[in-house]
């Protein structure tokens, strides 16, 4: 039988183009696999071929174990330490424990099993090379046939006997695939689990996708008279992309347009009818956040720098466009730019803003011990906190028509004197990152609540009401109930953890008992 070995090996290395050491390493496997099948399916066999004889051992393995380790599921394949011990193996936690076992004959069912193992080596092979060839390719638009549709996806022809798999969670939705006809797509990954060899993972629902297809139709991109400077997509349905002309004498919405909309046309077919919003880029964040919420109108703007957050006023007979349906406008036009966007109607947005500086004059008014005309005149002019009126130069403060440089002095001095009365007391004065970034907080609001001492979500939750109401500048009970619960949410999240680990510990030992 030996002599057979070394003959299928030959003969199956030359006919398939594979190295003599992948057809040995199939050969033991399916000796392996047939041992298994006649002594015992749980049991850890290895397979050793001499590679100029052909002859071959075969040995029965355990895996040495702590005997504390939890791991232990399996004497067939494990062995404890404190066993080993007594047999003294001399073998330490993680060694490997062998014992010869009798051969079996290479015969006709070990030989099924040896081609079966090599004819997938041959499978894994070709996919690698394949995959190989199109590494280069990944995050670029490839062009196939559909091969065939399925519970899995999409597979597609990409020629040259190359396949990829477009998973059902990267199709665009509501698609139709029909075998035969050209779809495009990213070439996500190339992902390799170890058993079937490189699969190809193709998506059409990435936000590259869209940008990929504009370039192919806008040759102006390609150019670089055009920038595509960012996309967002809700695949599908609807979609925003951001472009900028390099020179000025280019309408860049005007070329990804084209004639009579026959390029967007174009990529919008490609896309299943997804509608794709041309959007101009502009370097101030404003102006591009105003463009990015088309078609609504934006009437107010006001922007939180520190949270990356904007309130957008419009009107109100236009609030349901600016938001889209199920949150889809506003939630593009955030993908797009990158900030969080707010939108509400002008009366609400005027109403927002006002509480704010309201806020902030009664801050101001009562640590820098100023009537509310020179507070209201530092909120109008953008000062935000003690520290900024402490800190920023003087220059700034004299810029202001109504200060002059003995005020601008005493009011710096004030601020300063302030922060230090507050550090000393122990209550800060400076709002945490945690209270600044929590749900319906704003800078105003912090601030307020720092001056109390309330300088972190944890300090806010351990507030009641009542105590929030008494803070000048706060007289919204609702708004101070919602404010308290929203920061005792970590709370929630940790006695429901608590209660999940404590059921499971339960369910545990009611299995051990059992």
């Amino acid at each position: 039988m030996s002599k057979e070995i070394l003959y299928v090996v030959d003969a199956v290395s030359n006919e398939k183009n594979l190295e003599p050491e992948e057809i040995f390493e199939a050969v033991e496997i399916a000796i392996a696999t047939a041992s298994r099948k006649k002594y015992n399916m749980e049991w850890d066999i290895r397979v050793d071929i001499d590679r100029e004889t052909g002859d071959y051992d075969t040995f029965r393995r355990w895996t040495i174990l702590d005997d504390e380790d939890p791991e232990f599921e399996s004497p067939e394949r494990q062995i404890l330490k404190s066993y080993a011990d007594e047999r003294k193996l001399g073998l330490e936690v993680g060694d490997t424990f062998e014992e010869e076992i009798e051969s079996i004959t290479f015969g006709r069912i070990t030989a099924q099993i040896a081609k079966q193992v090599i004819m997938q080596k041959v499978r894994n092979a070709e996919r690698r090379k394949i995959a190989d060839a199109f590494a280069d390719q990944v995050g670029q638009l490839v062009l196939g046939t559909v091969k065939r549709v399925d519970r899995r996806g999409i597979t597609i022809d990409l020629g040259e006997n190359s396949d990829a798999l477009i998973p059902r969670d990267m199709m665009i939705p509501r698609e139709i695939a029909r075998t035969g006809e050209r779809m495009r797509g990213i070439l996500q990954e190339i992902k390799d689990d170890g058993n079937k060899g490189p699969q190809m993972i193709v998506s059409r629902i990435d936000d590259n996708f869209l940008v990929e297809l504009v370039k192919l139709e806008v040759p102006e991109i390609g150019q670089e008279l055009i920038d595509i400077m960012g996309a967002a997509r809700d695949p599908g349905s609807r979609s925003k992309i951001a472009v900028r002309a390099n020179i000025p004498n280019i309408d860049p919405v005007g070329a990804c347009v084209g004639m009579r909309g026959s390029r967007i046309q174009t990529v919008t077919n490609e896309l299943n009818n997804e509608r794709v919003d041309i959007i101009p880029w502009e370097e101030d964040i404003a102006t591009f956040v105003i463009n990015a919420m088309q078609p609504a109108e934006v009437l107010s703007i006001v922007i939180d720098e520190d949270k990356r957050s904007m309130d957008i006023g419009v009107d109100e007979e236009m609030l349901a466009q600016a938001i889209g349906k199920g949150g889809q406008n506003v939630r593009l036009a955030s993908q797009l730019t990158g900030w969080t966007l707010n939108v509400m109607s002008e009366d609400e947005a005027e109403k927002k803003g006002q509480s704010e500086q309201n806020m902030l004059v009664t801050l101001f008014a009562e640590k820098l011990d100023v009537d509310t005309e020179v507070a209201s005149i530092l909120v109008e002019e953008g000062f935000a906190s003690l520290d900024e009126v402490a800190y920023v130069p003087s220059e700034e403060f004299l810029k202001i028509e109504e200060f002059e440089e003995e005020l601008v002095e005493e009011l710096k001095s004030r601020a300063q004197n302030a922060l230090l009365a507050l550090a000393l007391t122990g209550e800060g004065g400076k709002p945490a990152d945690d209270l600044l970034e929590m749900k319906g907080m704003n800078n105003a609001l912090a601030q307020l609540l720092a001056s109390k001492g309330i300088c972190s979500m944890e300090d806010l939750a351990e507030q009641s009401t009542d105590e929030l109401i008494d803070i000048d500048g706060i007289d919204d009970e609702e708004q101070a109930a919602k404010l308290i619960m929203t920061a005792r949410e970590p709370w929630f999240a940790e006695a429901k953890q608590q209660e999940k680990e404590a059921a499971n510990k339960s369910a545990e030992a009611s299995t051990s008992k059992a």
